[in-house]
This record gives structure tokens, sequence and C-alpha cells, in this order.
């Protein structure tokens, strides 16, 4: 009786710390991923692939081809989604003027339209987090404007993703915005993306992080491997916009693969592993493929964290093709290079995180730390105004190693001294974390507590 006396008392002990702290899922993620329809995605993409085109400089009167007609179909759309959900989407055009000659890709002037549906956060409606695709395409003359362009996978597999998302995500209620958008004109020279990331910074946007997809429908390599499981995550190490004290602090402290972006592209790996084991993410310590671009790239440059999702093996032949069939080889991006359920996979990779991200609070502001010459590392912040943040979780890893490996749930509190931790040995970082156990993207400290 005694023992038994002792481990019940253990036990509501132990039940009694455990509580202390946020549960580590949420099963609303689960029912996220189940409700994606490939079958969804497949109509999408036929869709947009039976434009005929989506060349940014092509017909934008007719109904039925060019980039025009698509772009009007994509808000029908996102309006349609919206009707289903009590007007939960604010849908609308974002515009901006191309003069002739800022680009050699842009002949005469032209104007870049993209379609975005906003999700209002209910309680944070400027902090946001973005999900974009690509509306245009292109064949292997970057003007011609007139052949046959479908861009099944570049990137109507991205766009579809991103409607496909919206669908989803209508159902729920989040703290945070969320942007669903189709940005225009990348093939000539990212613009879509310029223009918006003008806007954010012109009305003070709060983003969290864009999430680009181009190209996520392809299985099937020019390498010769077929892999419908894994993906890559594309990040930059740092914001370009950084300054000689920034670059002073990474020489003595630390920190040149922890800027915010590299963070997101974590959060994206860590989401995906935890629910959806079956996944594969890739994190590519690069900003885009070698010496090429994509739309979240313009966002960085504004000073905003954004990855770019995409399939890992990729097929050249059926990128920025004409379409022909030489030597017993066929070119082109059309519908038959496109495999829906793996599409439909990477679009929940992309619904789960911006739910969780949504669903999170802000990252710990002011983070800072110390510990040189000591035998334990020392991390304080600022407090959270953000009222349904409970506490803080405290991240360290091996200055080698790509992902956080090591946490602690400190609860709520606004410093903490993790001993015996040598901080000369690791990285660290901080997490806020809410009462429905989502953590914030992972702050990294760029501050020394002073010694006193």
């Amino acid at each position: 009786m005694k023992v038994a006396y002792t481990i019940l008392c253990f036990f509501f002990a132990v039940s009694a710390t455990y509580s202390q702290s946020p549960p580590i899922q949420d099963d609303r993620i689960y029912e996220i991923i189940q409700s994606v329809s490939a079958d969804r995605l497949e109509a999408d993409i036929t869709k947009l692939a039976n434009f005929g085109t989506r060349h940014t400089l092509s017909d934008t009167v007719s109904n039925t081809r060019g980039i025009g007609a698509a772009r009007r179909w994509i808000k029908a759309e996102f309006d349609a989604i919206s009707s289903g959900c009590n007007g939960c989407l604010e849908v609308k055009y974002q515009r901006g003027l191309v003069k002739k000659g800022e680009s050699r890709r842009i002949p005469d002037d032209t104007w870049i339209v993209n379609v975005m549906a906003i999700k209002r956060g209910t309680k944070y409606p400027n902090r946001y987090i973005i999900m974009s695709g690509d509306i245009d395409s292109r064949i292997s003359d970057p003007l011609n404007y007139t052949d046959d362009s479908p861009g099944a996978n570049d990137n109507a597999s991205g766009m579809a993703g991103v409607i496909e998302a919206a669908r989803v995500l209508s159902s729920y209620n989040f703290e945070s915005s969320i942007i669903f958008v189709g940005l225009s004109g990348e093939e000539q020279g990212l613009f879509g993306g310029k223009i918006m990331a003008e806007q954010a910074k012109q009305d003070g946007w709060n983003i969290i992080g864009i999430l680009n997809n181009d190209m996520i429908g392809n299985i099937k390599g020019i390498d010769g491997i077929i892999d419908n499981r894994s993906f890559r995550i594309f990040s930059e190490a740092n914001s370009p916009d950084e300054d000689e004290q920034k670059r002073i602090w990474k020489r003595f402290y630390g920190g040149e693969v922890d800027g915010p972006s590299r963070q997101l592209a974590r959060y994206v790996h860590k989401t995906t592993s935890q629910y959806m084991p079956e996944m594969k993410p890739k994190m590519i310590y690069r900003l885009d493929r070698f010496g090429r671009g994509g739309h979240h790239r313009p966002f960085n440059d504004a000073g905003f964290p954004g990855i770019r999702i995409m399939e890992t093996h990729e097929n050249y032949n059926m990128q920025h093709q004409d379409i022909r069939v030489e030597d017993g080889i066929s070119y082109g991006d059309v519908l038959e290079g496109v495999d829906f359920d793996f599409c439909s996979k990477l679009t929940a990779v992309n619904a789960i995180n911006l739910a969780a991200i949504a669903w999170s609070p802000e990252p710990p502001a002011g983070l800072m730390i110390g510990g040189a010459v000591n035998p334990s590392t020392k991390l304080k912040w600022d407090a959270s105004i953000d009222t349904h943040v409970t506490g803080y979780i405290v991240h360290w890893r091996d200055t080698t190693a790509p992902q956080w490996q090591y946490s602690r749930y400190v609860g709520n509190v606004t410093e903490f001294t993790l001993k015996n931790i040598v901080i000369d040995n690791y990285l660290f970082g901080v997490s806020s974390v809410s009462k429905n156990g989502h953590q914030s993207v992972v702050a990294y400290p760029t501050t020394l507590i002073p010694r006193r």
C-alpha cells in the first residue's frame, strides 16, 4: 500500500508539472491535411492550363484565352470561396504599371495585376502570413506571348495550390491574417512580388513571412529520379539590407545562418515533420536555385522573411520550353507532367504551416543573450503584449546543426538561465507559445545583455 501511495503521489506530481506546459499538437492540423483535395487541384490546374497561354503580355480581353481571362477566373474562384464562408475573404486586384524599358522582357508599358484574397485575423488584422503562386507562364522565347504556353507545373500547380488552401482554410478563424495571392509578371522580372512588397512597406504591414510556391507538381526529375515524398525549402541566410553593425555582430557572436527567412524555413520543416511524417522536407541554404529567382525574393529585398517551396527533382525539359518532340524527347509544360496527388501533399504542407503560424503568437521581441566566460547561458526578452501567450520555449543547437535540437519550456517569464549550458558551444533562440500549443517562429538574439 505504501508503494502504491508513493507511485500515486508521484503520478499526481508529474501531472501537475506537465499541466503547466501547453499541448504539443492541434488536431485541427490533421483535419486540414485531410481536407486538401487532389481532384479539385487537378480541375483547377487543368482550367489554368486550358487558357492556352498566361504570358504577362498575352490577351487581356478574351474570356477564354490569355492572362486576363486567367486572372478573372482566379478572382471568381476566390469570390466563390468567400461566398461559401459568409464573405470571410476580402478579394481584390492589385495593380502596378511597369514602364517600357524597366525590363528587356517588358517591351511596352504593361499593367501587372495580382489577385489576392485576405482572410482577416480576429485579433491581429495587420499581421500577415502569405501564400503565393504565379499566374503567368512562358515558353522558350520570354517575349513570345501568342503561342501556347500551358504552364501546367510552372506554375498552375502553385496557383491552384493557393486556391485550394484558401478553400480549406476559409472554414477556420485565425488570430493573424492570411493572404492567398496570385502574383503576375514573375517570368518578366518578379514584378508582381515587387509591387506587393512595395505596397506592404508603404502601408506598414507586419509580414511574418511569405511561402512562395513555384512548381509543386512534378515527381519525375531530369536526373531520372521519381520522388513523391521530398520537397525543397529555399531560404537565404540573412536579410540583404543588413547594416555593418549586424555584420560585426555575426562575426563575433554568430548567427550567419539564423536570419528571419532561415527561421521561417526551419518552422516549415519542423511543422511538416511533426504532422506529415511521410513527407521529407529538404532545407536548401540558398535564396533559390543556382543563379535563378522566385517571387519570394522581392519580399526578402524589402526586408520581409520569405521562402520558396517546390519539388526536389525538376524536369528542365518541361520548363520554359516550346511544346514539341525532338529525338524522341517530349518538351513542354503540359498536364501530363503534373502529379496531382503530390501537388495535394505540398498544398497541405502550405496549409498547415499557414494555419499554425496564424494561430501562433508573435516571436519574442528584444531578445538578448549573455554568458561569456561563464558556465551558463542567460537569455532575456521583452514581455509580450499578446494576450494568448502563455509562456516561452528556449531552443538551442550545436553550431553545425541545421535544426533546433534541444528545447525547454520555461513558463511565462522574460528571462531564463540555462545552467551548465556553455554559450560558446551552441546557438540559441526563443519562441513564444500560446494556449493552443502553437509556437511562434524562433527569434534569434541580436543584442548582448549588459554586464553589471
